[in-house]
């Protein structure tokens, strides 16, 4: 075997949740290691010559759990729900299994409290009995009668909102050449957002080399590191819910495209929004007001994004502006715009 211990990913625990508890009959691709564990470092599964043996994998009840509390409260193949409830309920049965899929997503995201939350609000004068469940609602892993009977559920009584899901946090990441114009935009986009009472967490380029990232160069690898790092706090921020601003210059695609992963795993799909500051080499250097373009030509600056170290522009902006013909507040207006319509 190719290592001892593995940790598994949300969406690697999921699959290992649904063959663990029969939901599916073949075995999904998992490490090669002995032992595998989730986040925490959680002992999960261990492998050996004869296949996988499964402990308690944390945040899953198993289907005979979740039959046995219905047998307990004296239930008998209640009417299945699958996803969040409909704006009217009306006409819903006075007792439920809610099924709620959110295979992927972390144990703490606000996705399984918010739906929680939701059910509970539309449902006070109703009997319901909530269990996220390691399936994907977008492309079930199995068809829903199936899941249904799995966990002790009768017929399906609806389903809604399958799409995948979101905890409803943003993270906004601006991208750009030094003097591009990002930390003013960033910083202006906060304020009218505050304005408007969203709680906004900025994590600021240089802010964040302060702190976050301190004892980092400005190596590719250390570069990588600091965009990562920006990425994984968003994504922290966005996955309960909260709206992160970022304002690195983030150089290379690839890290950028790690840092909407990081993002979208968390708080789901269209929850990173990556805006390109996109003023040109000529027009930063015209305003560089701390002189580092011209150290960077003299070579008293190594590797300095867009003279010796390369900027890979974005092909997957969900939003571009130049700042030679957009002013400040109406670059940061059509941000809160975009973010308004996503």
């Amino acid at each position: 075997m190719s290592e001892q211990r593995a940790r598994l990913s949300n969406a690697e625990l999921a699959a290992l949740a649904r063959i663990g508890f029969g939901l599916v009959e073949s075995e999904p691709p998992l490490p090669s290691a002995a032992e595998l564990e989730d986040a925490e470092g959680v002992l999960v599964a261990t492998r050996s010559d004869s296949g996988l043996t499964m402990r308690e994998i944390p945040r899953w009840r198993s289907p005979a759990a979740v039959r046995a509390e219905l047998e307990a409260r004296g239930w008998s193949q209640p009417a299945t729900w699958i996803g969040q409830p409909p704006e009217d309920t009306v006409g819903l049965p006075d007792r439920l299994l809610v099924l709620l899929p959110v295979a992927g997503t972390a144990p703490d995201s606000a996705v399984v409290s918010l739906g929680a939350a939701v059910w509970a609000d539309r449902t006070a004068d109703r009997e319901c009995l909530l269990v996220p469940v390691p399936v994907t609602a977008a492309a079930p892993e199995l068809p829903w009668p199936a899941l249904a009977a799995a966990y002790g559920g009768g017929p399906i009584a609806g389903q809604l909102d399958l799409l995948p899901p979101r905890t409803g946090g943003r993270a906004v990441m601006f991208t750009g050449l030094s003097g591009a114009g990002k930390s003013t935009i960033a910083g202006r986009l906060v304020e009218l957002l505050v304005e408007r009472g969203s709680t906004v967490t900025l994590l600021d380029g240089d802010e964040v080399r302060g702190h976050l990232s301190a004892g980092l160069g400005f190596s590719r690898a250390d570069r990588d590191t600091n965009v990562r790092r920006i990425g994984w706090v968003a994504a922290q921020i966005a996955k309960h819910g909260g709206l992160a601003v970022c304002a690195p210059i983030a150089p290379y695609a690839a890290t950028r495209a790690d840092a909407r992963r990081l993002v979208e795993e968390q708080a789901g799909p269209g929850s990173f929004v990556l805006v390109h500051v996109a003023t040109p080499l000529a027009e930063c250097e015209a305003r560089d007001r701390k002189g580092l373009y011209a150290k960077a030509r003299r070579g008293e600056i190594a590797e300095f994004t867009g003279i010796s170290d390369p900027y890979e522009e974005p092909t997957d902006a969900d939003l571009t502006i130049d700042t030679r013909s957009v002013a400040v507040d109406e670059a940061a207006r059509q941000v809160l715009a975009h973010l308004a319509g996503g």
